[in-house]
């Protein structure tokens, strides 16, 4: 059965707006915590550049309350196109940081971003266009662990659960595509584009490819007000599991691992908005026999929850810190 991914199609000039972004090399760091001996290491990668992506993904449609231009930003059944990625010279390090607090914002000219775990089982963080694929940063139960990227950054962050080979081998969920660019379903993305346009930066938490984590995510360091409470609460409706029916359960070894989107689990022009169904018009999931998007609505109020779901893209305004937590309220 078919799984439908999502992109976002941009046109006129703000696709070229966001196409430049993309296409813009940039200079990483994933800094080390300092280890038993107290020492402390900072890994670069450099300088690399890529084409431009004829159709940048990790790029959010600007936020309906924000002072943007007109989009025609959509979501289709097209697999994901991911920035362009920027191989590394070197590979982040296998093992687990011990938890730090992250530097200070800008440190370096860039943004910090801190992943934590808050969930009862090690999952594997991936920031994609940095150093920190194909394996990513094992987190334990309470651990986190902070990178800096460019002003200019932008891809998704995921966590990888149940992997072998010491997060290098098979996961039951997150396990990446072509140079951990995007991740295979059912998978619960974090998607950024920073300094989008007007000195925003717009992101969002995606459950249009399924979920395999409960995710949610904080800023600082801006004038924006954060729409979501440190303990991942928005608009007095809190971050849950993921109440996922049975048809739509993805499951290895028997094991129940994450939750399909409509599309993967039950097929047919309706629910991946095919057909008579296709356009942000007519893909409305009210209108559907069952409305399942409300399956991840309910866990995750300001998430994606299909692929035209635009109210859910935020904005942050300036040099914004972000803080990426797997987790439940």
């Amino acid at each position: 059965m078919g799984r439908r991914r999502r992109t976002k199609s941009v046109r006129g000039w703000w696709g070229l707006v966001v196409i430049a972004l993309v296409a813009a090399g940039t200079v990483y760091f994933w800094p080390s915590s300092p280890g038993t001996d107290g020492a402390a290491s900072t890994e670069a990668v450099a300088r690399t550049t890529g084409a431009a992506s004829p159709s940048p993904t990790g790029t959010a449609a600007p936020s309906p309350t924000a002072a943007t231009p007109s989009t025609t930003a959509s979501r289709s059944a097209r697999p994901h196109t991911a920035p362009p990625s920027h191989r590394p010279t070197t590979k982040a390090p296998a093992k687990a940081p011990a938890a730090t607090a992250p530097p200070a914002s800008g440190t370096g000219g860039g943004r910090t971003i801190t992943v934590v775990n808050r969930t009862q089982e090690t999952v594997w963080a991936i920031v994609s266009n940095t150093s920190a694929y194909p394996d990513g940063r094992e987190l334990r139960p309470g651990q986190s662990t902070s990178l800096t990227v460019g002003n200019t950054w932008g891809g998704r962050i995921w966590g990888r659960t149940g992997c072998t080979s010491g997060g290098g081998g098979d996961c039951l969920t997150g396990d990446c595509t072509a140079h951990c660019s995007g991740a295979n379903p059912p998978t619960t993305l974090g998607e950024f584009t920073f300094d989008a346009y007007a000195g925003l930066d717009f992101y969002d938490v995606s459950m249009v490819d399924g979920a395999n984590l409960p995710m949610y995510i904080n800023i600082s360091h801006t004038v924006t007000a954060d729409p979501v409470s440190p303990t991942g609460c928005y608009k007095g409706a809190c971050t849950k599991p993921v109440d996922c029916p049975a048809a739509m359960r993805a499951t290895k070894g028997g094991r129940v691992v994450g939750c399909m989107p409509p599309c993967a689990a039950f097929g047919g022009d309706t629910y991946c908005c095919r057909g008579a169904w296709a356009g942000r018009d007519k893909c409305v999931p009210s209108k559907w026999p069952v409305d399942y998007t409300q399956v991840f609505k309910k866990a995750a109020p300001y998430a994606y929850s299909y692929a035209f779901d635009d109210a859910a893209t935020m904005a942050c305004k300036g040099r914004c810190d972000y803080r990426v937590t797997f987790g439940v309220t």
